[in-house]
């Protein structure tokens, strides 16, 4: 059984963020991931996807944002646990005992539970037989925008994803962008942006209207669209990009007697804790008033949790605020005097 300060559930940018909060206080900890990789949503769902409002980095993508993140932590040498889900968590003796289903225990006076919106898979079309096209003309993320160069390219969906994604990928190649509804709910900005394409005629937006075939053997070849008003599209088509948001899955977590709000964990927000002493919940997963979903609010959320984990790590020291720059944490990690 490993014994450390904190665990953290989830490898996404926010529970990234808590190794580094944590270990500027001098707390250790794992870091346990049911994904093969660090980085969370940002890697799994939109790793060439611009990002916009991280402050000081005025674009990068979600891998660069994950590889600044893992370079930050370094100093810390925190090991990771990939591939594995948290299975059983129980309290003993004041501490929290954690067991996945590799069969590796933990215990800790501290959980942080960064683990975005759970396990999670994209809401996949229902059209019959459209699944053979999977993976190979019909795709719910991008991994790699090169592999989309110079081809028509259908995307379905009306929120930001699509929005984004289209804006990204009009840049080389044929884009057709279809949603159910007129109004879209994506940001305004990216919408303006894209109606500004439309105008010049280097991107087509068609409203109200939902996918009816899909045609082709082997490679996608056309997709016919129906609107509203029962009229049909036939329309060339190479690729399929398909965003209708996500399928949640908390797992394990809605098990663990914490106060759920329907797929969220309610917490307070002077430092995140739940209901169970000891256990945060920081990122998309929490919720209290005001709560906005962004990567900048939970680098806030668990900044504060870090506190009251030092708090009930190191209950015999006093906490004491520092900035980083006088940090001597910070400096002996770094090899700087």
């Amino acid at each position: 059984m490993v014994k450390k300060d904190a665990i953290i559930i989830g490898a996404g940018p926010v529970g990234l963020f808590a190794v580094h909060q944590l270990g500027i206080k001098g707390l250790n900890a794992v870091v346990i991931d049911n994904l093969d990789k660090a980085g969370g949503q940002c890697i799994e769902l939109y790793p060439d996807k611009p990002i916009y409002d991280i402050p000081g980095i005025p674009e990068c993508t979600g891998e660069e944002l994950t590889n600044k993140l893992l370079e930050q932590i370094k100093p810390f040498k925190t090991k990771f646990f990939l591939n594995e889900r948290v299975d059983e968590v129980q309290q003993k003796n004041g501490n929290w005992f954690v067991k996945t289903n590799n069969k590796n225990e933990f215990i800790a006076p501290n959980i942080i539970i960064a683990g975005g919106v759970g396990s999670f898979e994209p809401r996949k079309l229902t059209l019959k037989d459209i699944e053979k096209f999977e993976g190979k003309s019909l795709f719910y993320s991008v991994k790699n925008k090169d592999d989309l160069k110079n081809k028509n390219i259908s995307i379905f969906g009306g929120g930001d994803s699509a929005l984004d994604w289209a804006l990204e990928l009009s840049k080389f190649s044929k884009i057709i962008l279809i949603h159910r509804r007129n109004e879209f709910r994506g940001a305004i900005h990216t919408l303006n942006e894209i109606k500004k394409l439309e105008k010049d005629g280097k991107l087509s937006i068609k409203t109200p209207c939902q996918l009816e075939s899909a045609e082709g053997d082997k490679n996608l070849k056309s997709i016919t669209i129906k609107y509203e008003d029962g009229k049909t599209e036939k329309i060339n088509t190479d690729i399929i990009l398909s965003f209708f948001g996500l399928v949640m899955k908390l797992g394990p977590i809605a098990e663990w007697g914490l106060n759920m709000n329907k797929k969220t964990i309610k917490v307070n927000s002077e430092n995140f804790e739940t209901n169970k002493r000891g256990i945060f919940a920081v990122g998309d997963i929490c919720t209290y008033p005001g709560k906005l979903k962004l990567i900048l609010s939970g680098f806030h959320e668990v900044a504060l949790a870090s506190v009251e984990c030092f708090k009930r790590a190191r209950p015999n020291e006093k906490y004491r605020f520092e900035f980083t720059t006088s940090s001597k944490i910070i400096q002996d990690r770094l090899g700087k005097k």
